[in-house]
């Protein structure tokens, strides 16, 4: 070969090993950013361009897609839609066209489109007999009717506020309600004229009920009274107070170690030296705030932790951190240990506190996808029950479910009684803005117990009003028919 050619070739060669270089660059490398750029619409074209799978609950789906009318720039073939999309909204999450997705339509996306690779053997089946490409399914833990009450319940009291509910025995998440909420199907598209306005009537700038903040799982509120529950746990764990019906050193009035500053009571109930049950009956912050400051952070931080404040949660939805504080004094400690102070918590985690108690002391990871399913309903991943923390002993729960039972049968959770069933609650009003000038949040944390001794199970509920009399303002009056109405749901489905 003369020496031009030969020069030729190498040029030529040069340029084939530059291109291959270059190929694999985008292919490799580059492929993950080019897929993310929003400027490449091929990916949100091929998400839309077949329906989504469903997201099930009790065997029903509870979304769905439908066929848009592609016209000018719309160029996706299929939006989704949504069954009592505002009941479902905090499950869900939305699915949008224009907006994109959160929750588990975000979460498990490669399920519901068909392009996760645990998909791969179904979608190559698919390709080879010419049928199009599916998506799965997310079959979840919830139950419908105890989702029904949970919502219903919110949405009759007219203020804000959230329900959760666990299974005991497994973790599984039996209802995830938050209200005010909203319909995922009203922006699901990509229209100017109708999406992105509802879209706009849902942010929390023009709108300050904020519908799409999910208060289940990612709002934290004060637990006031609730956590004594978990107050009353460390004692019994520590050896503070081995019983229920010991008396305590508590006397009254209280001042706060450290400060000139009294403890007080809401109302004349009995307090001094009380039992750890009379006290529970009755709320007293005397004796809960003393524990606590008896106790030091150092311990109920621990017990607390054991709870699950302090980490987020996922469900795989993830959660809000609740939270109880380190580096506190004794009487930040004291007003830290009724729920006051620092202290902060999400409807599931007060959940979880309940569904900890009813469970012998054994405190199970909540969850709520129990399955995914291929599109020929194959199961390709399954949630198995996973022990999370054992924040007291068998003996010990079982001393606090005594309690939280006589706070149902003759306290401050009256309201929640089941006839047949045995309820264990605890009531809370916990204060709320500077120097306790807004209207209170009202709780009710609970557990039923059949009488074969089975705890199907435990929920938290959380009342925010502004607009209601304060004096009306009760964990026992406002939370806790609620509560009733999400436990014998779930009891009677399971007859």
């Amino acid at each position: 070969m003369n020496k031009p050619l030969r020069r030729i070739a190498i040029f030529c060669g040069l340029l084939v090993l530059t291109l291959l270089l270059r190929d694999n660059w985008l292919q490799y490398v580059k492929a993950d950013s080019l897929k993310d750029d929003p400027k490449n619409r091929r990916v949100t074209i091929a998400r839309y361009s077949t329906p989504r799978g469903d997201i099930i609950v009790d065997g029903d789906p509870i979304t769905g897609s439908t066929k848009t009318s592609k016209s000018g720039l719309n160029d996706l073939e299929y939006k989704r839609t949504y069954k009592d999309g505002a009941m479902w909204a905090p499950v869900t999450g939305y699915a949008s066209q224009a907006f994109g997705a959160n929750q588990l339509e975000s979460i498990e996306d490669g399920i519901l489109t068909g392009t996760d690779d645990r998909l791969f053997f179904r979608n190559t089946l698919d390709m080879i007999t010419g049928k199009q490409k599916q998506g799965g399914n997310v079959v979840t833990t919830l139950n419908a009717a105890a989702q029904k009450a949970a919502y219903n319940g919110l949405k009759s009291q007219g203020g804000k506020g959230a329900v959760a509910a666990i299974d005991p025995s497994t973790g599984k998440i039996l209802a995830l309600a938050s209200y005010p909420s909203y319909d995922p199907s009203s922006f699901a598209g990509n229209s100017t004229d109708t999406d992105s306005k509802a879209w706009q009537k849902l942010q929390k700038k023009v709108n300050p009920n904020d519908p799409m903040l999910n208060r289940a799982l990612r709002e934290v509120y004060p637990p006031g009274s609730t956590f004594k529950v978990v107050t009353a746990a460390a004692a019994l764990e520590n050896g503070l107070y081995n019983s229920a019906d010991e008396n305590t050193d508590s006397p009254l009035p209280y001042i706060m170690k450290g400060t000139t500053t009294e403890l007080k009571n809401e109302g004349n109930i009995p307090c001094k030296n009380a039992t750890l049950r009379t006290a529970l009956r009755v709320s007293c912050n005397t004796v809960f705030g003393k524990i606590g400051s008896d106790l030091g952070n150092d311990k109920m931080l621990a017990e607390a932790k054991k709870f699950g404040f302090d980490e987020e949660q996922f469900t795989p939805t993830r959660t809000a951190a609740s939270v109880f504080s380190d580096n506190m004094n004794s009487s930040q400690t004291a007003l830290s240990s009724i729920g006051q102070y620092n202290t902060a918590a999400t409807p599931l985690q007060m959940a979880m506190v309940a569904s900890a108690v009813a469970n012998d002391g054994k405190l199970m990871k909540p969850y709520m996808v129990d399955k995914l399913q291929s599109s020929n309903l194959d199961t390709i991943a399954q949630t198995d029950p996973q022990e999370m923390s054992q924040p007291l002993s068998s003996k010990n729960a079982q001393i606090l479910q005594s309690m939280m039972e006589t706070v149902v049968k003759e306290g401050t959770g009256t309201n929640a009684q089941i006839p047949g069933v045995t309820v264990g609650g605890k009531t809370g009003t916990a204060q709320h803005g500077v120097a306790n000038s807004k209207n209170p949040y009202a709780w009710f944390i609970s557990y039923a117990k059949l009488p074969d001794g089975s705890s199907p199970v435990a929920v938290a509920t959380v009342i925010e009003d502004d607009n209601a009399n304060r004096d009306d303002i009760s964990g026992g009056g406002l939370a806790a028919p609620i509560a009733k109405s999400v436990m014998e749901a779930v009891i009677n489905s399971k007859k």
